[in-house]
């Protein structure tokens, strides 16, 4: 048998554990916690880590931190042209102010989910009502949501929330106007393919034309610049003939007539009708004589 002091020790060690375990808590980083006295909230900002309350005094109840995914059946909206859309949606949204939240929700997710999915839904409808169904199927994500976070800010913020994104998953055109809607977009895109050639044209001949007046300058500059060379090398050429003449006029006439000799005599077919004693045969003449 234990000795009663013993007992007694190990039940006092039995209870501190006990005792020990209802007042320690824990809150994870993915958890969000509040710790309530006799139903009403005392603290709501707890981090992550170990805590403490007074048992049968206080009780805890944590909430996600993490980013909740919505889902939300296919609604009906109006456009500017009275068209409906049947429209398919999702929410990611996350708890920003866990005591806010409980306020507004009771801490039940399916409250919080429902009224933010009615701010969503009223939000969507003030934006689409805005726009034909060609901009709604035409538009960037952001024209849409951009407008819709706007509208739905203030109501998100109420229920202690953030609202992370909205998705469109998809959009059912009615049957009726799912021909006429594609045929006006295809036009669109037509015109728009149009305008971009024309501009990529114009463009084009603008550098040809450029091309052009380039090309005609260069020719002009390499033109001139030929001109002032031969100009320059028959300057010269008359310089030499000049000086070569002055120096031994004899010589240079008769190399001159022997150039003349060689152009106009040799060939089969050519035909030459002078005088013998023409000048021309000056000095075929003189070796005749010697």
């Amino acid at each position: 048998m234990m000795p009663m002091r013993t007992r007694a020790v190990v039940v006092a060690v039995v209870l501190a554990v006990v005792l020990v375990t209802w007042s320690a808590f824990t809150v994870s980083e993915t958890e969000h916690a509040i710790k309530f006295r006799f139903g009403a909230i005392e603290k709501a900002d707890y981090q992550p880590g170990l805590h403490f309350m007074i048992p049968f005094i206080n009780n805890v109840r944590k909430f996600e931190r993490r980013i909740i995914t919505q889902n939300y059946p296919s609604e009906s909206f109006l456009t500017s042209e009275g068209k409906i859309l049947n429209v398919d949606f999702y929410v990611k949204w996350r708890i920003r102010d866990v005591a806010g939240y409980y306020r507004a929700t009771g801490g039940i997710e399916e409250n919080a989910a429902n009224r933010l999915g009615e701010s969503v839904k009223n939000g969507l409808k003030s934006v689409i009502t805005k726009l034909t169904i060609q901009q709604i199927v035409a538009a960037e994500r952001d024209a849409v949501t951009g407008d819709l976070f706007r509208s739905v800010g203030s109501d998100v913020k109420q229920l202690g929330a953030e609202l992370v994104d909205v998705r469109v998953r998809r959009i059912d055109l009615p049957d009726e106007v799912t021909g006429s809607v594609y045929q006006r977009m295809e036009q669109s895109f037509r015109a728009q393919a149009a305008k971009l050639r024309a501009e990529g044209q114009a463009a084009a001949e603008t550098m040809r034309a450029g091309a052009d007046r380039e090309r005609i300058e260069i020719l002009s500059a390499a033109a001139r610049e030929a001109q002032q060379i031969r100009g320059q090398g028959d300057l010269q050429s008359a310089d030499i003939y000049a000086r070569t003449f002055s120096r031994n006029p004899e010589f240079y006439a008769f190399w001159r007539s022997l150039q003349a000799y060689r152009n106009s005599l040799g060939r089969d077919t050519d035909v030459i009708v002078l005088s013998p004693d023409s000048e021309f045969f000056k000095y075929l003449n003189r070796s005749q004589q010697r």
